[in-house]
């Protein structure tokens, strides 16, 4: 696996591996090394040196800096002097770099691969809002033998690849689209299409444009009303749609499940907690009707998966929902 080593000035490659890990969960062979405002070159030299070296595979190593020709920078480059065809550095260092660098790590071997790769997904990180403000840039002109996009509604009954949409996740998630699932399930899924399923979110207009805004680059993000989901999965115009359903409670999970969405599998991410929920983990609030929810869906045949990023251990779901019931019962008394 390829090493990241993260390296600024100040605390800055401290904190983005501390959002990264929020993100994306710990990770191997990552190191960050900081230069303090007492420290100088020959300080930064030996730890980067001494990181790497805690590295699985040392012939294939990413710096990633924040600024080109500062002393991170230049000493990383010193090291990379005897190492130049199997090493990379890349400067501008921001999350959205830093996070692709490591889901990069799953299908590329070689610092150098990945270097290239993140480059553009750093600079697709900047935006304004509102995006009027974004500096317009030309699109490149396709070529003439490029097929026509096809353009407006496509006609009902049309059907596409084999007619049939394809769940890459479906996730129980109080907190919908966030940088968890915009980023870390997004990089082990690749859905095309992030649609958040939920009546009450439907009908919010503010949240409906929030989730467009949070879709990670090249995916759309759509929110539907239940019913219109259970529409969605029979309708063969969908048929090349890879797709990441979002629940904001297992209620309407079980709702669209029972309607005939086709979904055998649920990544549990996290419930929040309210007035008459007990806590059954750092991120799991149940009610009785949750428990009774989640009872339910293990009687039609769906599979949990506890998890709250890829990384993490999954935990037993069945364990959870005798907690928590064992937790509401107390409660009662």
């Amino acid at each position: 696996m390829v090493g990241i080593v993260l390296t600024s000035h100040g605390g800055f490659a401290d904190g983005i591996n501390q959002s990264a890990e929020m993100i994306f969960g710990q990770q191997q062979d990552v190191a960050h090394v900081i230069l303090k405002p007492d420290e100088g070159p020959d300080d930064i030299h030996a730890k980067l040196e001494n990181a790497i070296k805690d590295f699985s595979d040392q012939e294939q190593v990413l710096f990633l800096v924040d600024l080109w020709g500062g002393t991170p920078f230049n000493q990383a480059s010193s090291l990379f002097e005897k190492h130049q065809d199997t090493w990379a550095i890349v400067t501008g260092m921001n999350l959205p770099m830093v996070i692709e660098a490591l889901a990069s790590r799953m299908t590329m071997n070689s610092a150098r691969e990945i270097a290239t790769h993140i480059v553009e997904t750093a600079k697709d990180g900047i935006k304004t809002l509102p995006e009027e403000l974004m500096p317009k840039t030309k699109e490149p002109a396709a070529p003439a033998s490029a097929k026509p996009a096809i353009k407006g509604a496509i006609p009902e009954g049309t059907v596409i690849g084999d007619g049939k949409i394809k769940y890459v996740l479906a996730r129980v998630d109080s907190r919908l689209l966030h940088g968890q699932v915009a980023t870390g399930w997004t990089k082990a899924t690749n859905p095309n299409r992030i649609i958040v399923v939920s009546d009450n979110v439907a009908k919010d207009k503010l949240r409906k444009n929030m989730i467009k805004q949070a879709a990670p680059t090249g995916v759309h993000a759509n929110t539907v009303p239940i019913a219109k989901m259970i529409k969605v999965d029979k309708d063969p115009r969908f048929g090349d749609t890879r797709a990441m359903l979002l629940f904001e409670t297992p209620e309407d999970a079980l709702r669209a499940i029972e309607g005939g969405v086709g979904i055998k599998e649920l990544n549990i991410g996290s419930m929040a907690y309210s007035e008459g929920k007990v806590n059954v983990n750092q991120v799991l609030a149940m009610n009785q009707e949750d428990v009774d929810t989640f009872r339910k869906l293990k009687q039609l045949g769906i599979k949990f998966i506890v998890k709250k990023v890829p990384s993490s251990n999954a935990e037993d779901m069945d364990a959870l929902l005798d907690k928590a019931q064992k937790l509401i019962d107390e409660q009662k008394k």
